[in-house]
């Protein structure tokens, strides 16, 4: 098995947000707590005006800063298909995951006292299965494979305004930008 990773396509989400649900439904998460999230970002001036939807989850990077600055060890990368995953048993609260991400994914459990993430479904994909926002998004804009035969598919970009620079991370998910 090769490194797992994203494909999106910013030209087909629509920002209804099924992923971002299907998510806080599987990982039983409270309000304000998300392991995907849907952002809405509009600007311009009329009638040059734009505005897309960003559905953001853990991106597998090559070089995970969570999983780097954890002191516990409490999140790795699986070696198996490169899902960076969370023991939670391990986590002490400390937060540093969540400090270190530059995609802000790990999100703070309060309830817990422990911090979580996406973890690509890992569950999920043990059992040969997509993550749930991959079969949950209504229009397809979410897909889920080898990193590889994505990038061959759709190319190499995974840049786009409202993210921060690929080169720190090298995150496994390949983006359709929308033209602004």
């Amino acid at each position: 098995m090769g490194q797992k990773g994203f494909y999106y396509d910013a030209t087909f989400c629509t920002g209804c947000k099924a992923c971002q649900i299907a998510c806080k439904d599987k990982n039983d998460l409270y309000v304000g707590e998300f392991f995907r999230q849907v952002f809405d970002f509009e600007g311009g001036i009329y009638p040059d005006v734009w505005g897309y939807s960003l559905s953001v989850g853990c991106n597998h990077c090559d070089k995970p800063k969570c999983a780097e600055n954890c002191p516990t060890g409490a999140i790795y990368k699986r070696q198996s298909d490169g899902l960076v995953v969370q023991d939670r048993k391990k986590c002490i609260g400390c937060k540093m995951c969540i400090w270190s991400c530059p995609y802000g994914r790990p999100q703070y459990l309060a309830k817990q006292g422990k911090s979580g993430k996406c973890d690509g479904c890992a569950d999920l994909v043990d059992q040969g299965l997509n993550p749930v926002c991959v079969d949950t998004c209504p229009l397809r804009a979410i897909e889920f494979g080898d990193i590889e035969e994505l990038r061959k598919k759709y190319g190499t970009n995974a840049d786009m305004k409202g993210l921060p620079t690929s080169a720190t991370t090298k995150p496994n998910m390949v983006i359709k930008a929308k033209k602004l």
